[in-house]
């Protein structure tokens, strides 16, 4: 590390992943010997359906077409592709941001993530690497890439730690879903039965996945939810 540094906090008890590809994939094991199956589809293409008192959602997929009794939203920053045309005004952003992955030069280690507040970027040892992170870039979600800020930051992260050259061809970048007061949408879709929300996790979706999918199973089964779910209720943004 640079001798130029004069001190830092040190948070203990954060646990981070140095693979959470490979985490995720582990999950989705874990869910198909479960029982549970993927599909594909295009979700822009779901439809209530109604057949006397009973109704459903149906969506069409390579492997035909599926019906449910329940449906959930949980498609991150492309949740407004389906919300929006369904007559729902949720205010849905998206912060974006990059990373790349770098050697390591010498025989210098990282044993846990670190943050140059003042610099506005994060470094973080990884399987594939070095992860040099961004900040926030404010930008449509489909706007084409603009790294400007990655730029930036290697030259003061190179000055904090000895990275080494790019292990990736051009940088990775993430859209963060966002609501204005930073806490998801879980919960009921009041205009349609059998609709549910799961999305704006902003920069915690790897770790809040699983308990909102306790929390969204446990309301949808009639279970008591083991934390009051009012607080993540979509309509809290009626005006």
């Amino acid at each position: 590390m640079s001798e130029k540094i004069i001190g830092a906090i040190h948070f203990r008890g954060s646990p981070s992943s140095s693979d959470p590809g490979m985490l995720t994939k582990a999950y989705a094991d874990l869910f198909l010997r479960k029982g549970g199956r993927f599909v594909m589809g295009d979700a822009r293409g779901l439809t209530q359906e109604a057949s006397g008192e009973a109704s459903g959602w149906s969506l069409r997929s390579e492997s035909g077409p599926i019906t449910a009794r329940e449906a959930v939203v949980a498609l991150g920053p492309w949740s407004d592709d389906v919300f929006r045309p369904l007559g729902y005004d949720i205010p849905l952003a998206v912060k974006r941001g990059y990373h790349m992955h770098y050697r390591i030069s010498g025989n210098a280690t990282l044993g846990h993530p670190l943050q140059d507040r003042d610099g506005g970027y994060s470094l973080a040892p990884m399987r594939q690497g070095i992860r040099l992170t961004t900040g926030v870039e404010f930008a449509d979600r489909d706007a084409p890439p603009n790294p400007v800020q990655l730029g930036r930051d290697e030259p003061l992260a190179r000055e904090l730690f000895p990275l080494g050259e790019r292990l990736e061809p051009a940088p990775w970048l993430g859209r963060r879903p966002c609501l204005p007061d930073m806490v998801p949408v879980i919960g009921r879709g009041a205009r349609h039965r059998g609709l549910w929300f799961a999305f704006g996790h902003a920069h915690h979706g790897f770790t809040l996945g699983p308990v909102t999918g306790r929390l969204l199973a446990e309301m949808m089964t009639g279970e008591p939810p083991f934390t009051d779910p009012s607080v993540y209720a979509v309509d809290r943004f009626r005006n």
